[in-house]
């Protein structure tokens, strides 16, 4: 498990455990659960801001992307990924990376789940 960035939130972790992973036993069933919970959530498509470079995604801070849905369930094992319109191709980045813009209240939660679980440090598998 990775070093916890922030406090426990009761209110989420009960959402996430009652909502994303549900009966979920093993690592395989967690990221499953998360994409199907992120999927069903989040209203795509919509802008984004990127808050976090990461070494596997070109994006660079602050860069606004428009996200167009849940990257396929196969590249989800291990991190939620989206697919968002970049340069002149559709490319799939980590969801932990984006911050939306002005989306529904539904995907601001799903999406903040999602960071929530990663700075907790859990993982999945």
């Amino acid at each position: 498990m990775a070093q916890v960035q922030v406090q426990e939130d009761p209110d989420r972790e009960e959402r996430i455990t009652m909502e994303a992973i549900v009966d979920a036993y093993g690592s395989e069933e967690q990221a499953m659960g998360w994409y199907y919970y992120l999927d069903d959530k989040i209203t795509f498509p919509f802008q984004a801001k990127c808050i976090q470079a990461r070494k596997v995604s070109p994006l660079k801070l602050g860069e606004v992307v428009e996200v167009t849905a849940m990257a396929p369930a196969d590249d989800c094992e291990r991190e939620m990924f989206v697919l968002i319109r970049w340069v002149d191709r559709e490319l799939a980045v980590p969801l932990v990376q984006l911050e939306g813009i002005d989306v529904d209240d539904e995907t601001e939660e799903a999406i903040a789940d999602w960071h929530y679980w990663m700075a907790r440090g859990y993982e999945l598998g």
